[in-house]
Parts: structure tokens; C-alpha cells; sequence
């Protein structure tokens, strides 16, 4: 078929941290509870941020490849179905990605590339260890 349907169940402040899907195009429509979300653009736009405050019943688009996140900012759980356009659409998770490689980025490299101490890096990269 060529898509993917998922529901999403976030739980009270609960996110789905910065990620992207490298092969599709989501969309997300929010069932119950309250959303901030948003996607970055490219770095041809400036990086800019398109966020939005979902209540149930609104949609919201994240292009294919583009970084974006969920945060459940209500007092309840929120739950979401997002639909992608591929059935493999991948995804990423940028943290994970970067802090927890194996075999790890030299810290070195990531402190200069995010202008932190090595230190601040090397405990980052103890959190997302896999």
C-alpha cells in the first residue's frame, strides 16, 4: 500500500523528542489532549521553526526529512494518530543519533560542532548509550 498508520499515546509532559523520517511525509491529527509541535526547515530557510498548539480535532504536516517533535503540554495524556507516507518512512532520533553511536563520535568533534566542553559531551553520551 505504501503508507503507515500509528497511533501515538503521550503521557502527562510526555514528548516524542526531536526525530525525523528520512523516506515519508507524516501527518498527525490529535485525538484528545493539548500539543505543541513543530518542524524545522532546511538550512537553505534559515532553519526556521513551524510550531503549532494542537487541540483535538487539528492537523499538523511534517515534510519528509525534516526534524520535528511532539510535547504533550496539557495535564492529561494525549493521544494522536500519524499517518506516513511510505511503509518503511524510517525514522531517526536525533539524540540517539548523535550521542549514542557506536562506536561513539570523537567528543572532541561534537563539542566543537555543538560549542560545549568535552565534558558536557562525554555525559551526554553516557545518557544515550545504547
Amino acid at each position: 500500500m505504501g503508507i503507515s498508520l500509528v497511533r501515538i499515546d503521550y503521557a502527562q509532559y510526555g514528548q516524542n523528542p526531536p526525530h525525523t523520517h528520512p523516506r515519508g511525509t507524516e501527518i498527525l491529527v490529535l485525538l484528545e489532549g493539548t500539543l505543541y509541535v513543530g518542524f524545522v526547515s532546511s538550512n537553505q530557510d534559515n532553519n526556521r521553526l513551524f510550531a503549532k498548539m494542537l487541540h483535538p480535532g487539528d492537523v499538523f504536516v511534517f515534510p519528509i526529512g525534516m526534524v520535528h517533535f511532539q510535547v504533550n503540554v496539557g495535564k492529561t495524556p494525549a493521544v494522536a494518530f500519524a499517518g506516513l507516507s511510505s511503509q518503511n518512512a524510517g525514522v531517526i532520533t536525533i539524540t540517539d543519533t548523535v550521542f549514542g553511536s557506536t562506536p561513539p563520535i570523537n567528543p572532541e568533534i561534537l563539542a566543537q560542532a555543538f560549542q560545549l566542553d568535552v565534558n558536557v559531551v562525554k555525559d551526554l553520551e553516557g545518557k544515550f548509550k545504547n
